[in-house]
């Protein structure tokens, strides 16, 4: 069973970064693509960024293209999400998934493997 911990979220001013990680056990890193999702209070959770299983292709909801980087270490089992010019609208619990294709991500399809999540609150 795959097993994802999330970390890295914080208070940040709005213009400001954070850098979230997501630790993988369970599951071949390697062979598994790695997605952000988040939901903010009131909303759906949505898709926010995914990395294909071989770090060639990436995705991005529009709301975060050209502000967010979405990577992966595969020697450490970790992907990463950077995200610049943090805006008030970016505040939300995000999580990681994990599924053999990001563009299914993108899609909404997702596995059962889901972590608690870590807030990001930006203040305008």
């Amino acid at each position: 069973q795959v097993h994802v911990v999330e970390s890295g979220g914080g208070l940040v001013q709005a213009g400001g970064s954070l850098s979230l990680s997501c630790a993988v056990s369970g599951r071949r890193f390697s062979e598994i693509a790695v997605g952000w999702f988040r939901q903010a209070p009131g909303k759906e959770r949505e898709f926010v960024a995914g990395i294909s299983v071989s770090g060639n292709f990436t995705y991005y909801s529009d709301p975060v293209k050209g502000r967010f980087t979405i990577s992966r270490d595969n020697a450490k089992n970790m992907g990463h999400l950077q995200m610049s010019s943090l805006k008030s609208e970016d505040t939300a619990v995000y999580y990681c998934n994990v599924h053999r294709s990001a563009a299914a991500m993108r899609s909404g399809y997702v596995s059962a493997s889901w972590g608690q999540g870590t807030q990001v609150t930006v203040s305008s």
